[in-house]
C-alpha cells in the first residue's frame, strides 16, 4: 500500500511538472502572434500581447532560447513516459489524463508555426461572409477584408478536399463572422479530432497488440512534435489521419462499407491519404492468408504514408508537420527498434526546423542551407543509431551464449 502511495504520488509530481512545461508552450505560442493581429480589444490583453509579441519579434535570442528549453523538455519527459510505459510503470488511465490535459491546456494556444489556420477561416468565409467559391476565389480576391493584414498564402485558391470545407463552413457559421469565436471552434474541432485519433489509435493496438496499447498511445499522444503540429499550429492533417484510422479500426472489425466511407472522407479531407488505398486493397485480398499479418499491414500503411511526404517536399519544401502523415501509422509498430528510433529523431529534428526563422525572423539565406542539413542529418543519423542497436544486439547475444 505504500508503494502504491508512493508511485501515485511521484506519477502526480511528474504530470504536474510536464503540465508547467506545456503551460510554458501555451504561453510561448502568443509570442508568436503576427503583428498586424490584434486577438482582442480588451486593453488588459493588448498589454499581454505586446509584451509576448517583443519577446518574439524584439528579443529574438531570447525567444529561441526559450523555444528550445520548451523542446529540450517536452523531450525529456517524452523519453522518461516512453521509459514508464515500456517497464509498464504508467498506466493507460494515467497516459490519458496526461494526454487530456495537455490538449485542454493547448487548444486555445495561438498556431505560432503555422498560418495555416487562418487560411482555413478565411476559405470558409469566402462561403459564408461573400457567398463564393474559394476554389475559384481566393483571399487576394477582397482586399478590403481586415484578415488579410495578417495572412500568409493570400494568392492561392482553395487547395484542399471537398469535405475540409464542408466540415468547416458549419464552423464559420457557427463562428457568427467574429474572428476570436471562430479562431476557437477550428482550434476545439481539431482538438478533438487529435483526441478521436488518439482513441481509435488505441483500439486497434489493443485489438492486435493489446500488451502494446500503452507505449502506443505514448508514441503518438505525448510525442512533442505531435502536440506542437496537431493542437498548436492545428493543422487539418490531424482531422485527415484521424479519418483514416477511424477506417482502419472498422477494416478491422470487417465492417467494409464504413471503412470505406471514412476512408474517402479522409481522402476528401486532405488528398495524402490515398496512398493507402494499395495497402487497404492488399488487405482486403489477403484477409484469409494468414501469412499476411497485421503487422504486415501496418509497417505497409508506414511505408505508404512515407511516400506523399517525400512528394509534397519535393513540390514545395519539406514542412515538420509533414512527419505527421507516417508517425501516425509508426504508433502500431512503435514498439520495434527500427520504428521508434527513426520516429523519435525525426520528430526532434522535426522542430528544430523552427530555430533559424525564430532566431533571424526571415527565410532568406543562409536559412535554407541550414534546414537542408537539418532534414539530412536525422535521416543520416536514423540509420547509424539503428546499426549500432543491431550491432549491440549481436554482441550481449554473443556474450550470453
Amino acid at each position: 500500500m505504500i508503494n502504491l502511495k508512493s508511485y501515485l504520488l511521484n506519477f502526480k509530481l511528474i504530470a504536474s511538472t510536464y503540465f508547467l512545461v506545456i503551460f510554458g508552450l501555451f504561453l510561448y505560442s502568443f509570442t508568436q502572434v503576427d503583428l498586424g493581429l490584434t486577438l482582442t480589444e480588451l486593453s488588459i490583453w493588448q498589454v499581454a500581447q505586446r509584451f509576448f509579441q517583443s519577446i518574439g519579434y524584439f528579443d529574438r535570442p531570447l525567444s529561441t532560447n526559450l523555444y528550445i528549453l520548451i523542446i529540450v523538455l517536452l523531450f525529456s519527459f517524452y523519453f522518461l513516459f516512453l521509459h514508464f510505459a515500456n517497464n509498464n510503470k504508467i498506466s493507460k488511465k494515467q497516459v490519458w489524463i496526461l494526454i487530456i490535459g495537455i490538449t485542454l491546456i493547448l487548444f486555445s494556444s495561438y498556431n505560432a508555426f503555422s498560418y495555416d489556420l487562418f487560411n482555413y477561416i478565411f476559405d470558409a468565409k469566402i462561403v459564408t461572409a461573400y457567398h463564393l467559391n474559394p476554389y475559384e476565389h481566393k483571399a487576394l480576391d477582397f482586399p478590403n477584408d481586415p484578415m488579410l493584414s495578417f495572412m500568409h498564402w493570400t494568392h492561392r485558391t482553395y487547395p484542399y478536399g471537398p469535405v475540409w470545407l464542408a466540415l468547416t463552413v458549419p464552423l464559420s457559421f457557427l463562428g457568427l463572422q467574429f474572428f476570436l469565436v471562430t479562431f476557437f471552434l477550428f482550434k476545439a474541432f481539431i482538438a478533438l479530432s487529435f483526441l478521436g485519433t488518439v482513441f481509435y489509435i488505441g483500439k486497434i493496438i489493443k485489438k492486435i497488440f493489446p500488451e502494446k496499447e500503452v507505449f502506443g498511445l505514448v508514441f503518438f499522444g505525448l510525442n512533442p512534435l505531435i502536440i506542437i503540429e496537431g493542437l498548436v499550429s492545428a493543422h487539418n492533417d490531424v482531422v485527415m489521419l484521424f479519418l483514416a484510422i477511424s477506417s482502419i479500426y472498422l477494416f478491422l472489425e470487417k465492417k467494409y462499407l464504413r471503412a470505406i466511407i471514412l476512408f474517402f472522407l479522409s481522402i476528401g479531407v486532405k488528398f495524402a491519404s490515398v496512398f493507402l488505398l494499395p495497402v487497404f486493397l492488399v488487405a482486403y485480398f489477403f484477409r484469409n492468408n494468414k501469412k499476411f499479418t497485421p503487422n504486415n499491414f501496418f509497417v505497409l500503411t508506414l511505408l505508404a504514408m512515407i511516400i506523399p511526404v517525400f512528394l509534397a517536399s519535393f513540390r514545395t519544401t519539406f514542412q515538420p508537420w509533414y512527419i505527421l502523415y507516417f508517425l501516425t501509422f509508426a504508433a502500431f509498430v512503435s514498439y520495434k527498434y527500427y520504428i521508434l528510433i527513426p520516429s523519435v529523431i525525426l520528430s526532434f529534428f522535426g522542430l528544430l526546423q523552427y530555430i533559424p526563422f525564430l532566431y533571424l525572423g526571415n527565410w532568406d539565406p543562409p536559412v535554407p542551407t541550414i534546414l537542408f542539413w537539418l532534414t539530412l542529418a536525422p535521416i543520416a543519423l536514423s540509420a547509424i543509431f539503428v546499426v549500432i542497436w543491431i550491432s549491440r544486439s549481436f554482441i550481449f547475444k554473443d556474450n550470453k551464449a
